[in-house]
């Protein structure tokens, strides 16, 4: 029983350490009077697209060839994947159609973007 435990809190430390990590990307979310704090699922792909364009994924920065790659892998291995896009708030909206032209080629459909709540404070750049 005490294997189990300790195996459940190693798991659950690992994955908050992981959410806590994408938060602290340098993205300024634009903030919607209904967002609404989502949990986060174990699993979950997140893209941000930061203020000068660079896509990352997976605390790794990427070309648009290599982000198609990665997620046609995904769609591959898992066709109802959801994808999270985060983009800045500064971000020229090109590079997000861009972004979500590579998740529909991928065979992506399943696609839902983080904004910020209104009250939430602001990331300094």
């Amino acid at each position: 029983m005490v294997d189990i435990l300790l195996v459940l809190l190693g798991f659950f430390m690992l994955t908050w350490s992981f959410a806590r990590q994408e938060r602290e990307l340098d993205v300024q979310m634009p903030s919607a009077g209904e967002a609404k704090e989502q949990r986060r699922s174990v699993g979950e792909v997140i893209v941000n697209v930061k203020a000068d364009g660079s896509i990352v994924m997976n605390r790794r920065t990427m070309t648009p060839d290599e982000l198609l790659a990665a997620l046609s892998r995904i769609a591959t291995l898992y066709p109802d994947q959801a994808v999270v896009l985060r983009g800045d708030q500064r971000v020229d909206y090109g590079h997000i159609v861009q972004t979500l032209d590579l998740c529909r080629k991928a065979n992506i459909w399943n696609i839902a973007f983080a904004t910020a709540s209104p009250e939430a404070p602001a990331a300094s750049p």
